[in-house]
């Protein structure tokens, strides 16, 4: 189905704002960087190493993520996440992501994305719909 091979990486960066904290994912009660705000960083950074890398009408669907949020961040302070490519089995590619602000790591994951049919998979969503 492809022909991806471990060893792609790429990198994103976020700036934390009022909109990315835990107080206001309701995921805690601190003005710190969320998790779930982290998890998305992570997800995209694995998504931006895959770019251009897979035939026309082929995507990657998240379908596990274990992650490890190590350390706070506050608001106004940048986070990085560095996505490197460790293993393809399949259809299932498998992500290790390390995430670090300006002071530290402040959290790691093993990411799994799964390469879908985009058109094939939009069906199936939509057959859920009745």
């Amino acid at each position: 189905m492809t022909n991806l091979t471990p060893g792609l990486q790429a990198e994103a960066e976020t700036t934390v704002t009022a909109a990315d904290t835990a107080e206001r994912w309701a995921s805690g009660s601190v003005p710190v960087y969320s998790t779930p705000a982290l998890v998305g960083l992570m997800e995209r950074t694995a998504v931006l190493a895959l770019a251009g890398q897979l035939p026309a009408g082929q995507t990657t669907v998240g379908s596990r993520i274990d992650v490890r949020h190590l350390a706070a961040t506050p608001v106004g302070m940048r986070v990085r996440a560095v996505a490197q490519l460790v293993a393809v089995d399949g259809r299932k590619l498998v992500f290790r992501i390390e995430a670090f602000d300006a002071v530290e790591k402040v959290g790691e994951a093993t990411h799994e994305r799964a390469v879908v049919v985009q058109e094939q998979f939009l069906q199936r969503v939509q057959q859920k719909r009745g």
